[in-house]
């Protein structure tokens, strides 16, 4: 089995949480993980990651605070030539899907994007990609030295990472400037009304609320048992909620207590950012809807009867 090596995700000082998500899958493949950080103040960062990877190759960068994707790719270019892992993971995001292509023509490797599983068989590495909206999962596999994978994010769950002894080499490589692109600053969404992140239980609506008028009848819903109200990203190409309420790979990743889908069918894109609650309820008029396949408990029937059923329930309790 060949190594496994982990581009480390950071962003304003911080590791982004994919990081630890590719770290505990490459623990479960590999006894020995590397890790790459690249970047000009590494001292904090370094300290957040290396506990838990075999050895943690720091690449320290003047003047590269924020990612480049120039730099980045002049620096794995050379990086994966020299040590030839078998894998080398980044997130699916917007930093992985700007560097991985680039980085692949470079190399003349393959490249397998958006998985949300990978691993070895008979020498080669395979991957999972969901398709047709997250109906169907396909297996892919991969021939070349190195494959570059982009790891969809929530596909695992960072707990328990494994600690490893975290040895730190520094390594250096010649670089031609990189004058193309300049990282100028970040511009900050608005504020929410509403952290959906924060919410321990989600009432969540999807295109079978049928339209606006329903909203607030979801909404009841979400008060009455404490939550807040959130939705999938047509209900926000409608105009029906606001973007700071939508779950998914657009929008944020939630892990309330409880998570009810009302009229989601399930495409990957929003299951990515809700299955990690710990309790998924999930309402439709379509046995087959994907959302059955990761919800705990499923009712199959029309949202609009479903939910004053169940305030009626509610206010009975209250009683």
């Amino acid at each position: 089995m060949g190594k496994v090596m982990v581009l480390v995700e950071h962003r304003r000082g911080e590791i982004r949480e994919i990081t630890y998500e590719m770290l505990k899958k490459a623990q479960q493949l590999d006894e020995e993980v590397e890790a790459v950080l690249i970047g000009e103040n590494l001292s904090e960062l370094k300290e957040k990651v290396r506990p838990y990877c075999s050895k943690l190759l720091t690449v320290k960068v003047e003047g590269l605070s924020e990612f480049n994707s120039e730099p980045y790719q002049q620096i794995l270019s050379q990086l994966l030539t020299q040590r030839k892992p078998k894998i080398l993971l980044m997130g699916h995001s917007a930093q992985g899907m700007d560097l991985a292509p680039s980085l692949g023509v470079a190399l003349g490797c393959g490249v397998i994007t958006d998985v949300v599983d990978f691993g070895f068989q008979n020498g080669e590495v395979w991957a999972t990609r969901q398709v047709y909206g997250g109906k169907l999962s396909a297996k892919v596999k991969a021939s070349s030295e190195t494959v570059i994978l982009t790891v969809r994010s929530g596909s695992f769950d960072p707990q328990g990472l494994l600690a490893f002894k975290g040895e730190e080499e520094e390594v250096t490589f010649p670089l031609v400037p990189f004058p193309y692109k300049k990282f100028l600053g970040f511009l900050e969404a608005p504020k929410a009304e509403v952290d959906i992140t924060q919410a321990d239980i989600i009432v969540s609506v999807g295109r079978g609320i049928g339209g606006p008028e329903n909203i607030p009848l979801a909404e009841e819903l979400a008060k009455a048992l404490g939550g807040v109200l959130a939705c999938s990203r047509p209900v926000v190409d409608k105009g029906w909620l606001p973007k700071d309420r939508q779950v998914g790979t657009s929008g944020k990743t939630v892990k309330p207590k409880v998570y009810i889908a009302l009229g989601i069918s399930g495409a990957f894109q929003h299951v990515a950012g809700m299955k990690g609650a710990q309790m998924i309820i999930a309402v439709n008029k379509d046995p087959k809807a994907p959302i059955f396949n990761v919800a705990h408990y499923g009712i199959v029937g029309d949202v609009l009867q479903v939910i004053p059923n169940l305030l009626n329930k509610l206010k009975e309790r209250k009683k």
